[in-house]
């Protein structure tokens, strides 16, 4: 992640079960924190990830809010894996911001991260 996505989106922690996905597997994994531009986990034990494919990501709010979005892996660690949005569903992205929102106090900031995001994002 460049400097500048660092300065352009407040992450904030958030605690849910995250499925990862890519390809034909599947694992859960432990979300750390969330942004607007992506999301960053606690690195599955028993899982390898492939740099040239596309991961999806499942964030369980409850039984019947998900986000749901295609990410890149940016990063990765045996601690942590640093996933950036790729393309993202008008529903998610209503869940996504409104934890965004909830959590930074920043009046406005979701405005600001939102257009950045949409100037970047595919959405589905």
């Amino acid at each position: 992640m460049s400097d500048v996505d660092r300065r352009n989106f407040s992450r904030v922690a958030f605690d849910a079960l995250v499925h990862v996905i890519q390809n034909d597997h599947k694992t859960d994994a432990e979300l750390v924190d969330l942004s607007l531009n992506g999301l960053l986990v606690k690195t599955p034990e028993e899982f390898s990830f492939k740099t040239d494919a596309p991961i999806f990501i499942e964030i369980c709010l409850s039984a019947d809010s998900i986000i749901k979005m295609k990410t890149e892996l940016r990063h990765c660690s045996h601690v942590f894996l640093g996933l950036k949005c790729t393309s993202i569903d008008m529903e998610s992205i209503t869940h996504l911001r409104g934890i965004v929102e909830a959590n930074i106090n920043i009046p406005n900031a979701s405005e600001r991260v939102l257009s950045e995001l949409v100037s970047r994002c595919d959405f589905t």
